[in-house]
């Protein structure tokens, strides 16, 4: 049986914002969604929004 790792560094910006913002995440266990909104974080995408919606859980990522 092969296992795939969710690698958020493979998708685009709107893709893991799409899996960070829909209602139900999926197959996506907390881990791998906190590191989708790592990602986002990190590139600098949608800040704005996650600080809105309480995902950025530390002051880290100036707006």
């Amino acid at each position: 049986m092969q296992t795939t790792r969710f690698n958020p560094s493979e998708l685009c910006s709107r893709k893991l914002w799409q899996i960070v913002n829909s209602e139900q995440a999926g197959p996506l266990d907390s881990a791998d969604l906190q590191r989708a909104i790592s990602e986002l974080a990190a590139r600098r995408h949608y800040l704005t929004e996650l600080a809105e919606m309480g995902k950025l859980g530390d002051s880290s990522h100036q707006l």
